[in-house]
């Protein structure tokens, strides 16, 4: 279980508001373990390509679901955003993710 404290709660409740469309709730499902899986793939020279792949796939969803949801991405304001994405996807996810109560 990770309990959020009222700041990244906050964080999370904005980025649950600048994430609304389901098509792009949907595209962010998929994108964000893409993006991530490229990260240990990417860490060995034979998988750069593979990497560079699910990367590219990754970034081309969420930008689909961007796209959809008419609006910038989050991370382009607060840079907390990558983390609160993976957060979100967890919490998605049905991992342990508890929001901070009166916040």
């Amino acid at each position: 279980m990770i309990r959020l404290d009222a700041e990244w709660t906050h964080l999370m409740r904005a980025y649950e508001e600048q994430h609304r469309d389901a098509r792009n709730r949907i595209c962010h499902r998929v994108g964000i373990p893409l993006i991530l899986a490229s990260v240990p793939v990417g860490a060995t020279v034979v998988g750069l390509p593979l990497a560079a792949s699910l990367f590219t796939a990754g970034c081309a969803f969420q930008a689909l679901g961007h796209w959809f949801e008419r609006a910038k991405p989050a991370f382009v304001e607060d840079r907390r955003h990558v983390v609160v994405g993976l957060l979100w996807w967890l919490k998605e996810s049905g991992a342990g993710i508890e929001l901070t109560e009166g916040d």
